[in-house]
């Protein structure tokens, strides 16, 4: 073949050598060759030996590139052989028209055959993804694949997890899809519990199909995502709290604390007081954000010593859970209540009054003391007694009852009625007391009869009177009271008949005449004026009533016969009577 004058007219050669090629008949010379082979490996020769060409030397034509830069051709003998290593993810074949001097031209492909050179590889190597708490058993999530250079068996064929699988709650899925990519899908195991484990770090690896296989690693972070599923707890099921009953608005008792095992507003906790069920006067406040409780209006031992609070913790979930415990509040005493003094009158209608004909001894009244702020029904209280001037005591067994009692005897007609204090003093510091007024009545008894203002009464009334005429009036006074002061007035039957001359008005004393009087027959007449009061039983008494009857010549001189006859002796001294 004759040189090549110049590069154009080199050009202009290979142009017409192409024309020929294309123009003459070409059979076709397969080879191959493993990728990563040393450098000078030999290929194979382009003749056969069977083809019908007449064999080297040859002229060379590369189609397609990297032909003269890869492969190193022997024009003489037609060998072949590896000018670089080859890569077959670079490149996987060559191509070349090997021209004889006479006979069919020889196409020749060297195909680079594929070794396990390249690892799986994932296209990151740490990947972040979050499963809320409650997701569902086998719920699905994909994973970036790792891809292989490589082809067939030395592709990616599996993949495992490492590590970071704690109590195996992920598995591993995979498919193959028409691009050849072993596709990778992390799935559910069992139940997540971000309270258990909020958080894994699975260590996955994808190999191939060598031997020994090559691996690619890949980091999946997995943050489990808090669901409210947990309710608040608190950490005592019931609390204990004191607080004086004197303390101000404000004070604080005691807290409670409760935890939720969940996060974020999941696990933000209000504590609220049940009022439904509990303290429906609001005595008292919690702070819903500390679960201090402490007094919201004043207290008072004496209505209320212990109160029960239900106490609710809320979260703030979408779907709030609650928890609830129990409070009891004791409130403590202070001395700031004084006795209270009960007073029962043992009268017949249970009023303040006792009768004058009470013996020493006997009871009056009953006394009872009870201090709020003592826990029992009746305090250690010290009771006394003042006024009555003696007539009245205080006498007690226990400390407890105490009864009024008459100490001296009682007279109304001398003092009608007693001021009586009882005085009540506690124990506490400082001592408070109280007392009580008693105004006590002294009752009557008919134990005093009518009392005239006199003895003896004088009248004067003149014997030519009328019926009627007043002759005197009487008066007496009872110092009892009520019926037994009340005075009836009549007069005691004579022994004579006289007492038919008079009457006297029951009420008034007023003694008139009820018939004429008659001087000549009774001159100074006596009366006997009975007062008679209206106890029970009656008491009375007498006055004499002295009536002086005064003469009027109301009669002409009556002879004592109407015929006298007397016989005189003739000798008769002169001067003697004869005849009266």
């Amino acid at each position: 073949m004759p040189p090549v004058p110049s590069m154009m007219a080199a050009a202009l050669y290979l142009a017409n050598l192409l024309l020929l090629v294309s123009a003459a008949a070409e059979h076709v010379r397969d080879l191959e060759v493993s990728e990563g082979v040393p450098v000078g490996t030999k290929i194979g020769f382009i003749g056969d030996g069977a083809s019908p060409d007449s064999g080297p030397p040859y002229l060379i034509v590369p189609v397609g590139a990297a032909v003269d830069s890869d492969l190193s051709i022997d024009q003489t003998t037609g060998e072949i052989k590896t000018k670089v290593p080859l890569d077959r993810e670079t490149r996987a074949s060559y191509s070349l028209v090997a021209i004889p001097m006479s006979g069919d031209n020889v196409k020749v492909v060297v195909k680079v055959l594929d070794e396990n050179d390249n690892a799986p590889t994932f296209p990151s190597r740490f990947v972040n993804i979050e499963f809320p708490e409650n997701t569902p058993r086998d719920v699905k999530r994909t994973l970036p694949p790792a891809r292989d250079l490589d082809l067939d068996i030395y592709n990616t064929q599996r993949y495992n997890i490492v590590s970071g699988n704690i109590n195996s709650t992920f598995r591993l899925s995979s498919h193959r899809e028409r691009d050849g990519v072993l596709y990778l899908d992390l799935q559910i195991n069992g139940f997540l519990d971000r309270e258990t484990c909020e958080y894994y770090s699975l260590v996955i690896e994808a190999l191939d199909g060598g031997t020994p296989p090559l691996r690619g690693e890949m980091t999946v972070n997995i943050t489990i995502q808090d669901v409210n599923d947990n309710p608040p707890i608190f950490n005592q099921s019931r609390y204990f709290g004191s607080v004086q009953e004197n303390s101000t608005i404000g004070t604080s008792i005691l807290q409670v604390l409760a935890s939720d095992g969940d996060t974020g507003d999941n696990a933000q906790i209000e504590y609220a007081i049940n009022r439904r069920q509990s303290d429906k006067d609001m005595l008292f406040r919690i702070d819903s954000s500390s679960g201090v409780i402490a007094v919201n209006k004043p207290l008072d031992f004496e209505a209320k010593e212990l109160h029960e609070l239900v106490i609710v913790a809320k979260d703030h979930g979408l779907q709030p859970l609650e928890a609830t415990t129990f409070v009891s509040i004791k409130v403590i005493d202070v001395n700031d209540n004084q006795p209270t003094i009960n007073v029962i009158f043992l009268s017949d209608d249970a009023t303040p009054k006792i009768s004058e004909s009470a013996q020493p001894g006997e009871f009056v009244a009953r006394i009872s003391v009870h201090d709020p702020d003592s826990k029992t029904e009746y305090s250690n209280v010290n009771v006394t007694l003042n006024g009555g001037d003696g007539h009245f005591g205080l006498t007690t067994r226990d400390n407890i009852i105490y009864l009024v009692i008459v100490n001296l005897p009682l007279d109304r007609e001398l003092q009608p009625n007693y001021t009586l204090n009882v005085i009540a003093t506690d124990t506490g510091t400082p001592p408070l007391h109280a007392s009580r007024t008693i105004n006590l009545l002294v009752t009557d008894v008919n134990d005093n009869a009518p009392d005239f203002e006199q003895d003896v009464y004088e009248a004067n009334v003149m014997e030519v009177s009328d019926p009627g005429t007043s002759v005197i009036q009487v008066f007496a006074t009872d110092k009892d009271e009520g019926n037994n002061s009340v005075i009836t007035y009549s007069l005691l039957e004579p022994s004579n008949s006289n007492i038919n001359w008079f009457q006297v008005d029951a009420r008034s004393g007023l003694i008139t005449t009820r018939a004429h009087v008659d001087c000549e027959t009774e001159s100074l007449p006596q009366l006997t004026v009975v007062a008679t009061d209206n106890g029970f039983p009656p008491l009375s008494s007498s006055a004499t009533v002295l009536v002086t009857i005064h003469d009027v010549n109301d009669n002409e001189p009556i002879f004592d016969q109407s015929f006298y006859n007397v016989s005189v002796a003739e000798n008769e001294v002169e001067g003697r009577c004869i005849l009266k």
